[in-house]
């Protein structure tokens, strides 16, 4: 079964983000190096025109300002899209993976569920590769190590849906920030011509306030895709952990007690002189540490002070 495609692969995101912001960049300055000229020559006393402006003439009207919003407004694009896709119940829990997990669990074959689930990476097969690999280790562990995976996912997402959140508090500031640089430049000249024509003035103050419309265009989408994002991550961690229950239910820690089937390098090892120091459980006949309260294995409470190196009563 070949492997999960990734965002890359589907979406060529970061060619289309790098591209928008150079044709934005290189828009954005000459149009508003013209606007700034317009506005040193703007002395003549020609009669007034009515003037049909573009879209890009009205972006360009906004000033320097509308390059970080133009760059805000592709990261809003790129991490609403990526958003979108990675908490796609699809890309969480592959049906086409699940199917090949159960049937290793059915066949008791957890080395190769465990190689299966490093081979092809997505949230479900990430979790359940922590828990194959500490299946051995006792019930408990098993469970805490995949919820700690389990977090991981969820943080990953999280992190990267915050980002829209600081362009949704960020883009009406950098606007506002623009729209106060155009009045200062528009009161500025009207001190030094006088107040002769007020539709200069009201043109000018127009044209400053657009930098603080496209904040706002920017803003609202962000604050909008951070919020129904974070609603569909969510979603996701459930079903990967109902998946995830489920795949464990009934699983025989007892009769895997002590067995290794993931590859990582254990480094912890015990002194040469205790490795015969144990309490045998009961229950199961794993092997704990004498100042252990519950088995490792199967979780079932050892009695307090029993002898070491005899199984409890």
């Amino acid at each position: 079964m070949k492997p999960a495609r990734s965002l890359a692969t589907i979406l060529p995101v970061r060619r289309i983000f790098f591209a928008g912001i150079l044709f934005i960049a290189a828009c954005a300055v000459p149009c508003a190096m013209a606007q700034e000229k317009k506005d040193e020559g703007g002395g003549d006393a020609a009669a007034p025109k009515v003037h049909k402006k573009t879209l890009l003439t009205t972006l360009a009207e906004g000033g320097i300002v509308m390059i970080p919003l133009g760059i805000c407004s592709m990261l809003m694009v790129y991490l609403a899209g990526d958003g979108f896709l990675r908490t796609m119940k699809k890309r969480a829990v592959p049906q086409d993976q699940l199917e090949n997990i159960k049937g290793l669990f059915r066949s008791a074959n957890y080395r190769g569920a465990y190689e299966y689930c490093k081979a092809n990476s997505s949230p479900l097969t990430n979790v359940l590769r922590v828990g194959i690999a500490l299946i051995g280790e006792g019930k408990s562990i098993a469970e805490n190590g995949m919820g700690e995976e389990l977090g991981k996912e969820n943080s990953l997402i999280q992190t990267r849906m915050s980002y829209l959140s600081v362009i949704g508090v960020c883009a009406p500031m950098i606007g506002l920030l623009g729209t106060v640089t155009g009045m200062i430049k528009a009161f500025t000249s009207l001190g030094a011509s006088g107040i002769g024509d007020p539709s200069g003035l009201s043109a000018a103050i127009g044209e400053v306030l657009v930098a603080t419309a496209s904040g706002l265009f920017v803003a609202i989408p962000a604050f909008g895709m951070f919020y129904f994002i974070k609603a569909r991550a969510t979603g996701m961690i459930h079903d990967v952990n109902d998946t995830v229950n489920m795949l464990f239910r009934a699983m025989p820690y007892g009769r895997l007690a002590g067995k290794k089937y993931g590859d990582e390098e254990i480094y912890a090892a015990a002194p040469s002189d205790d490795n015969s120091h144990y309490i045998t459980c009961p229950a199961c006949g794993g092997q704990n540490y004498p100042d252990a309260l519950e088995c490792a294995h199967c979780s079932q409470p050892l009695q307090a002070g029993a002898p070491i190196g005899q199984p409890t009563a």
